[in-house]
């Protein structure tokens, strides 16, 4: 269960940093269905660390924002994946130390279920958002947030369904992978 409950908080933190954490810290806080005290890992419930998270997030918005340009975008989701590598590390080494294993797995695994998630997900998202107008392109974001909220909740309220999330984005990249080989092939100049 804890590693269910680690997987898919990592995987989230790969979707969008800052919510998983944010959801995971606040319940801890409260000891619902998941609590960091006693462990290494308690500061993940602090309110320092909480806010720190929270003026992460807010930066990053105001980052997206100000960049238009792709390569602005590229900085901006670049710079997200890294924190949400940090944090899913975090919180997969936690939910390990909270059920009492050796959170040293979490510290290596959280990191390669972010990037999964960073990976599957964000290139879903370029793919989309290069078809849509500017203005419907701006709700990928708020979609993706909740998406990684969703599926943090999953994580630690029913955590085997979490794991589903591991096959899910593998899926995402195989199909990503495919289309991309047909993006062209219906272009054709007719004479």
């Amino acid at each position: 269960m804890d590693i269910s409950t680690g997987a898919g908080l990592a995987s989230s933190t790969g979707i969008r940093p800052y919510l998983p954490p944010l959801l995971a810290g606040g319940l801890a806080r409260g000891d619902v269905a998941i609590d960091f005290d006693g462990t290494d890992f308690s500061f993940l419930e602090s309110p320092a660390f909480l806010a720190a998270v929270v003026a992460l997030g807010v930066v990053a918005f105001l980052v997206e924002r100000s960049r238009s340009s792709a390569s602005g975008r590229g900085a901006a989701e670049f710079l997200s994946g890294v924190i949400g590598m940090l944090l899913g590390a975090l919180l997969f080494g936690g939910a390990l130390a909270d059920g009492g294993e050796a959170a040293w797995v979490g510290l290596i695994l959280g990191p390669l279920c972010a990037v999964l998630g960073w990976f599957a997900v964000g290139g879903l998202v370029e793919r989309v958002r290069g078809r849509l107008e500017p203005d419907q392109a701006a709700l990928l974001t708020a979609y993706a947030d909740a998406a990684a909220l969703v599926l943090a909740a999953i994580a630690i309220f029913v955590p085997p369904l979490a794991l589903l999330a591991i096959p899910g984005f593998v899926l995402l990249l195989a199909g990503g992978r495919r289309r991309e080989g047909q993006k062209y092939a219906g272009l054709r100049i007719l004479r």
